[in-house]
């Protein structure tokens, strides 16, 4: 009886033991996740982004109407909850390796500003968790027409697709700064030599405006489409590679920019088209946009920056407008057109030296031995060089054929039809100025952009549209013809046909 009672007294003091060290583990723990949670410790300890807390000592969401101040983890954390806990690990621990082991310096803040970053460490659950209320009194109509898209696409949506830079000032930046049109003049104000046909370069002025479009006369001729098994990075759409013959053609110098595009924003803008019945209403016959729902230069500035976030359509609509002003016929180039005029004539990679396994991040190797720029980026903007964000033309060297940023900067629209066996049947024959398959769902897009890897800069690499992806967050019923709400380093570049030709039409 003595040992029984020994045996459940000693149980009884096992357990108590266990209650009292499980409180003092729980108190303590939450101590130290008190601890770990303020402003101090964040900008202190961890934090390595240099200017997170002036951004966010900036912003509306430090100094609100209520006096309420929003902490970082108000944003920054799940609102409650077990992955509160283990995201606040996760942050934490990938925070402190960056100040401890990396040059912070060399880190590129701006690309982390993009969505597809950002939605790795903001949570709509914390946003919720303060914005209960959608439908406050006084939310503007634009910000209603928002919930209510919001409320309808959760599974999709995020509160970032809409208030990306809400927590975080970012300024208000100049229509163009001035060393960016430095930088136009430089390059643009170059010679425009004769090609060996006599066919001249020119430039247009559109009617109406002081507003100029270099054009390079590109002569008519024959190359091989599409890239080798052997190259790096090829992918099966690009080929097999076969003969195209192209009748000689004018593309502009450099992707199309916002001052040219404005000129025919504030002649053609509109209020009523729908992707359905795009000529609803029109008065004339050539449509013009509606209002974007943002911004659509992202804050970056205008003027000679590429213009950047109008839909395929759009695009294709200035095209027709411009031939109409002109009287001449303006259009988007043909993917045939496109990487001809990009390759200037080469057969590699690129239209210089150089191997793609050498510049592109895909390979562990370069990034741990530091991915190699040169001379790729003595002609492209892109992932490596850009900072995320577009840039005036003249910055980069042209191609052999005077073309300014047919690498980078900005993917460019086609006029084909995408289709990735476009190539598959090439048959024996030399193909005629090929337009492309005669239907499709996307269209063609070229180049790369400041986002891309160099593996997609290759003269030979194909991409397409993803029309229904880049207007998620488009809360307007029936959604937007004219803008992309969440495209941001698509635009364009025109070509305009030979009076001699061009207009012949074939499919690869």
């Amino acid at each position: 009886m003595n040992e029984r009672k020994h045996f459940t007294g000693g149980k009884v003091y096992l357990i108590a033991t266990g209650i009292v060290l499980g409180f003092v583990l729980l108190l303590g723990g939450k101590a130290g996740v008190d601890a770990t949670s303020t402003d101090k410790f964040c900008d202190q300890t961890c934090h390595a982004h240099p200017e997170a807390t002036q951004t966010w000592i900036k912003s509306t969401h430090f100094t609100t109407k209520s006096g309420v101040v929003t902490h970082c983890i108000d944003c920054h954390l799940p609102g409650s909850g077990f992955t509160y806990y283990t995201e606040k690990a996760r942050l934490g621990a990938q925070d402190i390796y960056g100040k401890v082991f990396k040059d912070i310096s060399k880190i590129d803040w701006q690309a982390k500003q993009h969505l597809d970053e950002a939605r790795t460490f903001t949570y709509d659950s914390a946003c919720i968790r303060c914005h209960a209320n959608l439908f406050s009194a006084g939310l503007s109509k634009k910000g209603v027409d928002g919930h209510l898209h919001y409320q309808r696409s959760k599974e999709k949506m995020r509160c970032i697709n809409c208030h990306l830079h809400a927590g975080h000032y970012r300024g208000k930046q100049a229509e163009e700064a001035p060393e960016e049109a430095e930088a136009e003049e430089r390059g643009l104000d170059a010679s425009f030599p004769l090609n060996p046909e006599g066919f001249r370069n020119y430039t247009e002025t559109i009617p109406g405006s002081e507003v100029k479009i270099r054009m390079v006369a590109i002569p008519g001729g024959s190359f091989l489409m599409g890239s080798l098994e052997s190259e790096p990075y090829r992918r099966p759409d690009e080929g097999p590679v076969h003969r195209v013959k192209l009748s000689p053609f004018w593309m502009e110098r450099t992707e199309a920019s916002w001052r040219e595009y404005e000129v025919y924003l504030l002649e053609r803008g509109s209020r009523s088209r729908t992707r359905d019945n795009p000529g609803a209403n029109k008065p004339d016959a050539v449509t013009g946009p509606t209002p974007p729902y943002g911004s659509p230069d992202q804050g970056w500035g205008r003027g000679s920056r590429p213009a950047i976030t109008m839909t395929h359509y759009a695009a294709t609509k200035y095209c027709e407008w411009l031939s109409a002003i002109t009287g001449k016929k303006f259009r988007l180039p043909t993917e045939a057109e496109w990487e001809y005029a990009a390759r200037a004539g080469s057969t590699s990679a690129y239209f210089f030296p150089g191997d793609p396994a050498r510049f592109t991040r895909e390979r562990w190797l370069n990034r741990w031995m530091g991915v190699k720029t040169a001379p790729l980026g003595e002609y492209a903007w892109y992932l490596e060089d850009s900072a995320s964000k577009t840039y005036p033309a003249g910055g980069t060297k042209a191609n052999p054929w005077g073309l300014v940023n047919m690498l980078g900067n900005v993917r460019e629209f086609c006029t084909d039809w995408y289709d990735p066996q476009a190539y598959a049947h090439p048959g024996d024959s030399e193909v005629v100025d090929p337009r492309g398959p005669a239907a499709g769902q996307e269209h063609v897009i070229r180049g790369g952009s400041y986002r891309s890897d160099a593996a997609e800069l290759r003269c030979a690499a194909r991409d397409h549209t993803r029309h229904d992806e880049w207007l998620l967050t488009d809360p307007q019923v029936p959604k937007s013809v004219w803008w992309y709400s969440d495209c941001a380093d698509v635009g364009f570049r025109v070509v305009r046909e030979s009076d001699s030709g061009g207009t012949a039409v074939s499919s690869h």
